[in-house]
């Protein structure tokens, strides 16, 4: 109904230009919002104050030439302009029931939109340091990324979903030295191991895989790995600089050959658990971009080049810095150290202007919360680099908070006390973990509730939802063992019996799903298709313990049953959509 209202007001303006009423080059975008209260009509616009400036005339009166210039509908029985231009459409009461015509014959192409159409958007999420497996936390990055992009992809954007692999730099140094640590404790060697190392069981077990693969070919004395490191913090050091001396101690006795060899099947292992446990999780990519690439293939290099050809680098003591605070910044960073190696940052500079290459209309970021002062720098070398920032659209998660009864279950990928993802899935099941994960805004704290992500009951939303859709093919089995057969054709031909308010409502409640999924993809929140699931379920289940579907009235009784079916269709579309499933039976 409203894409037609909109459509109606499409002609309308187009009518006015031709008229002269309006400058034929004028860019109208229209609006237009369901009435809050129904006595004003179904739906109204502001178009006509929104272009009166543009007109030179009275919204009022501009109102009267838009309504004036509306092709008649039957959809629309009346419409009324208020206020001060405001234009209220009241539907044809009978154009409700075209809702569930349009269910059955649209199936799972039902709700998806051509807004996107033409553009090219890139969302780019998780992007977990490879260096443990992925934990809770990242869990709701992967469930609420994936969401959006396929958000996107149902509202007719082309969609490209990226991990960005950081699989470069010191935390990759500190997790292969780890390994190797553990690697020759595996060969028998007796040394304490590094307070700031990764001390997850994980860890171990990819040391046993490289030493039942290389035998002892790694292996070096103890008293060679230790000596002259500078001591560890419980023996009252620095711990930072016992881990990076560990490091280049490692790089010393293995040879940059062996040690890349062992930080390389670090790498491997992890990458391809994280592979794995997101593609169980209902995620999928069409690129994974390898951080090291950018230094291999001189990109970084290429950024900085840029921004010192636009007059934005300098030198300071010794560093190169990028002048991000002319361009919102707090303050100017630092892209090469004074040791003349490339900063974390200046890798970022490279990968954003590697995706504005890509030629990306938009480019989506999905980052913990924590990251939220990064954007103003990541802004800055985007404008640094030519480009308009407003391609660039961060959206901040916060990390999702376990809670096992009143404990707080505490998660560091380095010390390995973690509740990995994979753990997770398996106590809860996919489906409450990608519900629940989305079924608030993105950046806003969020517990996770175990006890009743797993419960069988009304008051668990993912479940009270499949149930709405378990309960519809319930009555249709129970139609089948009646010995009677659904009458599609005759149901349609009766949809005006059904006049109960339960059928009003949910009639009016389908007819919202194709704005709800449009809106949830532009405002990039898909917990509003949640929060639309838990109505219409809440609408369905009310209906299902008022009244009787299966009722003698042949006419009455296949009107419900095609009622109740294309409730069963838009359930499952959204929730397919969200990768959870759709269960016949509960």
């Amino acid at each position: 109904m409203k894409h037609k209202l909109e459509h109606l007001l499409q002609q309308a303006v187009a009518a006015l230009k031709t008229q002269g009423v309006l400058d034929p080059e004028l860019a109208v975008q229209i609006n237009l919002e369901r009435a809050r209260d129904t006595q004003h009509g179904d739906f109204a616009s502001n178009l006509a104050m929104m272009l009166a400036k543009a007109a030179r005339t009275n919204p009022r009166q501009l109102a009267e030439k838009i309504v004036a210039a509306i092709p008649q509908d039957n959809l629309v029985s009346k419409i009324e302009i208020a206020g001060p231009g405001f234009i209220n459409f009241f539907a044809n009461p009978d154009s409700q029931f075209q809702i569930v015509k349009q269910i059955h014959d649209a199936g799972p192409e039902f709700g998806l939109s051509k807004i996107g159409a033409g553009k090219r958007v890139q969302v780019e999420f998780v992007s977990a340091n490879p260096t443990g497996p992925l934990h809770v936390g990242h869990g709701r990055g992967a469930a609420y990324g994936s969401a959006v992009a396929d958000l996107l992809e149902a509202a007719g954007f082309d969609v490209e979903r990226e991990y960005y692999v950081n699989d470069a730099g010191r935390q990759m140094d500190i997790l292969a030295t780890s390994v190797w640590l553990r690697y020759l404790e595996e060969c028998g060697e007796v040394l304490p191991f590094p307070s700031n190392g990764y001390r997850g069981e994980y860890v171990r077990d990819i040391a046993f895989n490289l030493h039942k693969k290389a035998g002892n070919d790694y292996r070096r004395p103890a008293e060679l790995v230790l000596e002259d490191i500078p001591a560890d913090e419980p023996q009252g050091g620095d711990k930072e600089k016992h881990i990076d001396a560990l490091i280049e101690r490692a790089k010393t006795l293995l040879g940059m050959e062996q040690y890349g060899s062992v930080f390389q099947v670090g790498l491997d292992e992890i990458l391809a658990d994280i592979k794995d446990d997101l593609q169980e999780f209902g995620v999928g990519y069409q690129h994974w971009f390898s951080e090291r690439l950018l230094m291999d293939d001189g990109s970084i290099q290429q950024a900085l080049q840029r921004l010192e050809v636009a007059g934005y680098l300098y030198k300071q003591d010794g560093a190169i810095w990028f002048a991000s605070s002319r361009l919102g910044d707090e303050k100017d960073r630092v892209v090469i150290r004074d040791n003349g190696q490339s900063t974390y940052f200046a890798s970022d500079i490279a990968y954003h202007m590697n995706k504005l290459d890509r030629g990306f209309d938009q480019i989506v970021n999905i980052w913990g919360a924590d990251h939220h002062g990064y954007i103003p720098r990541v802004k800055a070398a985007m404008q640094a680099l030519g480009a308009d920032e407003s391609k660039l659209k961060v959206l901040l998660v916060q990390f999702a908070v376990l809670y096992r009864g009143d404990e707080k279950v505490q998660m560091s990928t380095r010390s390995g006390e973690f509740v990995t993802l994979r753990q997770l899935r398996n106590e809860v099941g996919k489906d409450a973990c990608r519900f629940f994960y989305v079924m608030r805004k993105s950046e806003q704290h969020m517990d996770f509730d175990l006890k009743l992500a797993t419960s069988r009951t009304n008051e668990n939303p993912v479940y009270y939802v499949q149930y709405a859709h378990a309960r519809v093919c319930s009555v249709l089995r129970q139609l089948d063992e009646k010995g009677r057969a659904r009458n599609l054709n005759l149901g349609m031909e009766h949809l005006n019996l059904l006049t109960e308010s339960h059928e009003t409502e949910l009639l009016g409640t389908l007819s919202k799903y194709p704005e709800v999924l449009e809106r949830a993809a532009v405002q990039y929140e898909p917990h509003q298709l949640i929060h639309y699931l838990r109505e219409l379920a809440n609408q369905f289940h009310s209906y299902y313990n008022a009244h009787q579907f299966l009722v003698d009235d042949d006419r009455l009784c296949n009107a419900r049953l095609n009622l109740i079916c294309a409730v069963r269709h838009v359930l499952a579309n959204a929730l397919s959509l969200l990768k959870i499933h759709t269960p016949e039976a509960m």
